[in-house]
């Protein structure tokens, strides 16, 4: 997400670099670069001028410390507007109700009934709460089985009318199933259309009357960018929805969406999607979003992801196992499946400051640990258990029934005696105890 904007910022605060101190001049011709950046992001010209002028007013206004270099007092006046552009903080979506209600609106190809998935997979597995899916689409071929789909593959129970076309209807039942068994969130997949017109907009304001909502949201591909923003602008201007989600976030490298539809629409992001995965979907936090536009990583998240795979009772035998030296290769290969839960690999790489820049123009393929996981599993449970044991023949054995080659099993066995004596030494110290600390608070 927003690499090339990244590379744009990063040129223009080198303006500065070397200046002894924030001058008119100085801070003019930044701006004039930033505001490129931002146009280049698609960014509106509007938009990238009012947060150019903001900027302007607040560095023109400060007194550098001593302490401070100009371009650093630059850097952080651009990070806090940026944040504030974005909505300050993140806003959370209101289910309570009898049942709460979420009114899922968008386009054709935005991604909303992928969407409606995820965002009941996160309300069933973060707040613990039951949903039901109303299947309510009924423009579009096959969006009723995608979410019958999509609801078997999550656990989550999809309501739909055979041969009703009424979504006003479909979802009033699907309410009402919802109150008598006690189901507390529905969540209303709607149709869209390929473009904003009449038919549509009058489609959803009926839903919208019918159901009275507790939250409406508003799903946007922001791949589209400023198209993406003035959608959004007209569907609040008859919908007035409660908050925009952002999906594939993981194809954006210019970030104009997410800088302008705040702005736009007065309406705050509240999540954005970032992979095919049902798991990837992630609150929106403008801070963290501004760390990552300039660079600074975003390790909260990055803990967050972390804490959300972290077992304590798992960890609990995994220390022990560290203890007497008993971690085995199946050991390591239940780690790689809670990494590979966490997202993709180099989207949570860039989550580490510094990390982001220097593996750019790497490619790392969702499947990077195929071959690894191939070798394991080639491998009998007595050699899993005691790696010792791989003496060549079995080596050549298991390159064989994995289709790697024989320094491809050598060079995972290396690595994973690395691995197990650095996860001895981290987990016997007092990591598990710092990690039982941050869950309970």
């Amino acid at each position: 997400m927003f690499e090339n904007l990244q590379e744009r910022l990063e040129r223009s605060f080198k303006i500065l670099k070397g200046e002894g101190k924030i001058t008119e001049i100085n801070v003019a011709e930044t701006l004039k670069d930033v505001r490129r950046a931002l146009l280049d992001a698609d960014v509106s010209y509007k938009v990238a001028k009012e947060f150019c002028d903001s900027v302007k007013e607040k560095a023109m206004g400060q007194n550098v410390l001593t302490a401070v270099k100009p371009q650093q007092m630059m850097v952080k006046i651009v990070h806090d507007e940026l944040a504030a552009f974005m909505g300050g903080a993140s806003t959370d979506i209101n289910v309570k109700g009898n049942p709460g209600v979420v009114l899922v609106a968008g386009l054709n190809g935005s991604g909303k009934t992928t969407f409606s998935g995820k965002l009941a997979l996160n309300i069933k597995s973060k707040r613990g709460m039951q949903v039901l899916l109303a299947a309510c689409d009924t423009f579009r071929p096959a969006a009723i089985d995608q979410l019958k789909v999509l609801g078997e593959q999550i656990g989550v129970p999809v309501y739909t009318e055979e041969g009703e076309k009424d979504p006003v209807k479909i979802a009033r039942a699907a309410i009402a199933k919802a109150k008598s068994e006690g189901i507390p969130v529905v969540i209303v997949d709607t149709a869209g259309r390929l473009a904003v017109d009449q038919e549509l907009m009058d489609e959803i304001s009926a839903l919208h009357q019918a159901v009275q909502p507790t939250e409406t949201l508003f799903v946007v591909d922001a791949m589209t960018g400023q198209d993406a923003v003035e959608t959004a602008k007209a569907f609040n201007d008859r919908l007035d929805f409660d908050g925009v989600v952002l999906t594939k976030m993981d194809g954006d490298t210019r970030g104009g969406a997410a800088l302008s539809i705040k702005y736009v629409t007065g309406k705050p992001i509240k999540y954005i999607s970032t992979g095919e995965k049902m798991e990837a979907l992630d609150v929106f936090h403008p801070e963290r979003i501004a760390d990552r536009i300039l660079g600074m990583g975003d390790v909260v998240s990055l803990v967050e992801k972390a804490q959300e795979q972290f077992d304590e009772k798992e960890a609990r035998e995994l220390k022990k196992k560290l203890a007497k030296d008993k971690f085995g290769l199946w050991d390591f290969y239940n780690q790689i499946q809670q990494v590979k839960k966490m997202g993709n690999i180099k989207d949570l790489a860039s989550m580490i400051p510094g990390v982001g820049k220097a593996i750019k123009d790497v490619d790392i393929p969702d499947d990077a640990f195929k071959g690894i996981e191939a070798i394991i599993l080639s491998m009998t449970p007595a050699e899993r258990d005691n790696p010792d044991i791989l003496n060549g023949s079995r080596r050549k054995r298991i390159a064989d029934g994995s289709g790697t080659s024989l320094q491809e099993v050598n060079r995972l066995l290396k690595q994973f005696e690395g691995t197990r004596k650095a996860m001895k030494s981290v987990m016997t110290g007092n990591l598990m105890d710092k990690m039982r600390g941050m869950r309970r608070r």
